[in-house]
Order: structure tokens, then sequence, then C-alpha cells
């Protein structure tokens, strides 16, 4: 990556686990396309009444935006999402899993690997 990786907790104490587990995540990202030039990532928590990373009832937000030449790939869990989730690996996980697709689409067209349809 041309820009260093960004990680930002809103909402919720900074977690070097949680941190860790977002660069291995990004790396494999790098693997699938090497020519990824910046990435940011937002796990953010609304909940009022705590910071730390195991609350209940309240679900994480995660953001990941991925810079690759010319275009910017983006994946936002929102609450109105019914596939938020309360543990912040499993939003993770998910999230990142939605960037995967997200930019092996790109990369197949990026190669001409998608079909064209054929006017009948």
């Amino acid at each position: 990556m041309q820009i260093p990786l960004q990680v930002t907790f809103h909402g919720i104490d900074h977690s070097d686990a949680v941190e860790t587990r977002i660069r291995e995540k990004v790396a494999k990202l790098e693997q699938l396309y090497d020519r990824v030039t910046s990435c940011r990532v937002v796990i953010e928590s609304h909940h009022k009444n705590t910071s730390n990373l195991h609350h209940k009832g309240e679900p994480f937000h995660i953001r990941i935006d991925l810079t690759v030449p010319g275009t910017e790939l983006v994946v936002k869990r929102d609450p109105k999402d019914s596939h938020v989730h309360e543990d912040v690996y499993v939003a993770l996980r998910d999230a990142f899993g939605a960037m995967e697709r997200q930019l092996k689409e790109f990369a197949a067209r990026q190669r001409g690997d998608v079909k064209a349809h054929v006017a009948r």
C-alpha cells in the first residue's frame, strides 16, 4: 500500500487484538489484489454507557474504504442493516468478507474476465 493502513475506533476503547485482526484481514486483501493504494477501517459503537468491546445489545458499525487505481470500494455495516453483529470479530469477518467479494469482482473486471451479455 502506498498510504499506511488507518484504523479508527469511535465510541469504544482501542484494542490491539482487534487492530491486529484488521491488519491480518487487510494483508489478505493485498494478496488478492496487489495494487491497493490505501485502506481505512472505522469501528464504531453508539452505545452511550460503555466503551469496551464486550457489551451486549448494541451492534458494531464497521466501515472499510479501500482505494484501488481508478476507484474506491466501500463496505459499510449500519444499524439499519439486518446483518449487523454485537460481536466485533463477527462484524469484522462479515465486513471484510463483503470487501473481499467486491475486490474480487473489481479485479475480474480489470482483467476482462467478466462475461459480456450477447444481444439477441
